[in-house]
């Protein structure tokens, strides 16, 4: 009798214990985790007033793990005005490439750094007119892309008028390169693109570029490199390497380039 009272004793202490213990976890989960995020704000329909930084709080208790998450809960819950581009949410469509954390990346794919004493600022590319807050103006950029051509050119037609077949090796040759999803994230981080954004065409550009010289089913490459040939569209490219670094994809413009330049070289 004395054991089973003993026993029962110890139980009800441990039970309490452990009460105790998830008692403190609740009170720890429930303490919100405030961060400041600084977001770039502009309005052309307020002209008047200058671009400024804008701070929120937000509880990360209460937000998703990506930076484009933060945004949204701003939108949906602090300020409705906030303006920026997403769609994806899986770095596939390019849309939400802004400035954070003075890098260019995806909101969708850039984690949120969990410290809450350090704040976050976020701007649009850097060197592109703004359309309004985090919006950048990629028109001249959609139009330098357009101007290689991106499609397939070809003087002949397979003999069975079906598929343009390509081998597996020469298949491999564009990885690394088909990858690209034109976020505009490299382009906007050189500073040769800052200094001559009008005539040089760019790291995404001409990465895209190098992709149809070497596809092995195009039969326009003595064109394509004709409208490289000159001084401007590629060689103002130094090999500053950032379109390398700083693109989300994990991709190499900056050998690509190289690459074009070697072709030229030796034609």
């Amino acid at each position: 009798m004395l054991t089973h009272t003993v026993l029962r004793a110890g139980t009800k202490k441990s039970c309490s214990t452990l009460s105790v213990v998830r008692g403190l976890a609740t009170v720890s989960q429930n303490q919100p985790r405030l961060k400041s995020f600084k977001v770039y704000r502009w309005s052309p329909d307020t002209p008047e007033i200058k671009p400024h930084m804008q701070e929120y709080k937000i509880d990360l208790n209460e937000c998703g793990p990506m930076v484009l998450d933060a945004l949204l809960k701003i939108k949906n819950e602090q300020d409705a005005t906030l303006t920026f581009r997403r769609s994806c949410r899986e770095g596939i469509c390019g849309s939400c490439a802004m400035n954070i954390g003075g890098r260019n990346t995806l909101a969708c794919l850039c984690k949120i750094d969990q410290n809450e004493s350090t704040e976050l600022k976020i701007y649009p590319l850097p060197h592109m007119f703004v359309v309004r807050d985090l919006v950048p103006d990629l028109t001249h950029f959609y139009k330098q892309y357009k101007s290689i051509q991106p499609f397939l050119q070809r003087d002949s037609v397979p003999s069975d008028g079906k598929e343009n077949l390509q081998s597996i090796e020469d298949r491999k040759k564009l990885d690394g390169l088909y990858e690209c999803i034109l976020c505009a994230c490299c382009s906007t981080s050189c500073p040769s693109y800052w200094w001559n954004q009008q005539e040089y065409l760019g790291p995404a550009v001409l990465m895209q570029a190098y992709r149809w010289l070497i596809d092995s089913r195009d039969q326009a490459s003595v064109a394509r490199k004709e409208m490289l040939q000159n001084s401007m569209s590629l060689y103002r490219c130094h090999t500053i390497m950032n379109c390398a670094r700083t693109c989300p994809k994990g991709l190499n413009p900056g050998k690509a380039i190289a690459e074009i330049k070697k072709q030229l070289a030796f034609d």
